[in-house]
């Protein structure tokens, strides 16, 4: 939300998916961290090991943060008109002037400002879309992918360590693609590479339920293959569509008085099917791996469909618009 709001339009999706971009490569470093740590056989506390060198990135990031601006249009809201445009300045705003004008224009539009609630009938659209979205991301399985990488794999009848290094295999895949994304999403806008997502995810994950039914839990070299391959290809569509533009338009579909309100709810959907996903697919999996990517596969079909008939384009567009149209449809 931050970035989206210091951002100017025509690169605020390639900055904003840089949260992306360094999200999966913590997940890469992390993979290949687990990979390192089990080399080094420490037994029983392996797993402690593991956790505990979560603790230097965390200080890290704590750090940087106090060198972060604040937002100028949380800064208006606040009626510090000044600070914000000292805040545009510095981030390289074009015309610092005409965008303070419109900030303010947008939000002296209710009295409330930031306090306005986000549950009414004016902001049912943006709602929906974030909610829809969010959901979609999730029901794809991309987090039973990363939290069980190694499980599925041993599944199609990896070993151990080979199951690791694959989930380093999936994890370098995962940051390529966000590249990628990261240097087309303000050319070719977030609707086109949804389109390609989704249906890379249809693919790829009715492709993986196929070699389930097909090899059951006596997988051969050729069916492990598959899983990979096709898992592989998953990632890839996922790092670059849904992965790279949710975080993105979440935080471009609210006016600037419920945006914050609006990217928790997005947030907040997202993670709660994160965990209903990662709690419901050991238990589900292991009565039939099929089942489960079939049904992650018909969720994507769906995905594209809502693209397709629902999703609006937001690439380019100044976020006080995006609030117009929004108001207007």
């Amino acid at each position: 939300m931050d970035i989206a709001e210091i951002s100017p339009p025509r690169l605020r999706g390639r900055l904003v998916a840089i949260t992306q971009f360094n999200i999966v490569l913590g997940i890469l470093l992390a993979y290949l961290s687990n990979y390192g740590v089990a080399q080094m056989q420490y037994g029983a506390i392996e797993w402690r090991v593991m956790f505990g060198i979560e603790a230097l990135p965390a200080v890290i990031f704590l750090v940087l943060m106090f060198g972060t601006p604040r937002s100028p249009r949380w800064l208006v809201a606040q009626g510090s008109s000044d600070a914000a445009a000292l805040v545009l300045e510095m981030v390289g705003a074009e015309d610092v002037q005409r965008e303070l004008s419109e900030i303010e224009e947008s939000l002296a539009e209710t009295a409330q400002n930031v306090k306005e609630p986000l549950l009414q009938r004016k902001y049912s659209r943006p709602v929906k879309l974030a909610v829809a979205i969010a959901t979609f991301n999730q029901l794809s399985g991309i987090n039973a992918l990363m939290y069980y990488a190694p499980h599925i794999f041993r599944m199609a009848g990896a070993g151990t360590d080979s199951s690791l290094a694959q989930a380093v295999a999936v994890g370098c895949t995962n940051l390529v693609f966000t590249l990628i994304a990261l240097l087309v999403i303000d050319k070719i806008g977030r609707r086109k590479i949804m389109v390609v997502g989704s249906i890379g995810y249809i693919v790829s994950l009715a492709a993986t339920a196929a070699a389930f039914y097909r090899y059951g839990t006596d997988f051969t070299d050729t069916g492990g293959t598959v899983v990979l391959v096709s898992l592989m290809v998953f990632i890839a569509s996922h790092a670059f569509g849904q992965g790279s533009v949710i975080w993105v338009y979440l935080s471009e579909i609210f006016p600037n008085r419920v945006r914050a309100q609006g990217q928790a709810l997005g947030s907040f959907t997202h993670w709660v099917f994160a965990a209903a996903i990662s709690w419901t697919f050991p238990v589900i999996a292991d009565i039939s791996g099929g089942h489960t990517f079939a049904f992650y596969s018909s969720m994507m079909v769906l995905q594209l469909l809502w693209v397709l008939k629902v999703m609006p384009e937001t690439k380019g567009v100044p976020l006080e618009e995006i609030q117009k149209r929004m108001s207007a449809a």
